[in-house]
């Protein structure tokens, strides 16, 4: 049955072929690019904007908790930040929970 059927042999790369083993790295540098423009510097850009506004923080500043949690900065050391969150109660979070700075008079019902 073979006689009726020629055999095919593969031709040789000539000088368009581009090499296996350059295509991979070309893959390889490609996807790391690709990982470096959508994860890795969009998270150092909130990491260095997060950092600045934990250093910025001051007395009297309105902020927002990572919990949802409303206050006044009352008290702040190096780790630790005291929020009033009404009249009498004053609540003692973690700096890094902090996830936002809220303008001036966001908050009306604290005196």
């Amino acid at each position: 049955m073979s006689f009726f059927i020629s055999p095919a042999y593969a031709e040789a790369a000539g000088p368009g072929g581009m090499d296996p083993s350059m295509f991979n790295l070309i893959f390889l540098v490609g996807f790391g690019v690709i990982f470096y423009m959508f994860m890795w510097r969009p998270q150092s850009k909130r990491a260095k904007a997060h950092k600045e506004l934990l250093g910025g923080l001051s007395k009297g500043d309105e902020v927002l908790t990572a919990g949802g949690i409303l206050g006044k900065v009352v008290r702040l050391n190096e780790d630790y930040v005291v929020l009033q969150v009404s009249e009498n109660t004053e609540l003692t979070f973690q700096k890094a929970h902090v996830s936002a700075a809220l303008p001036k008079g966001t908050i009306k019902d604290i005196k």
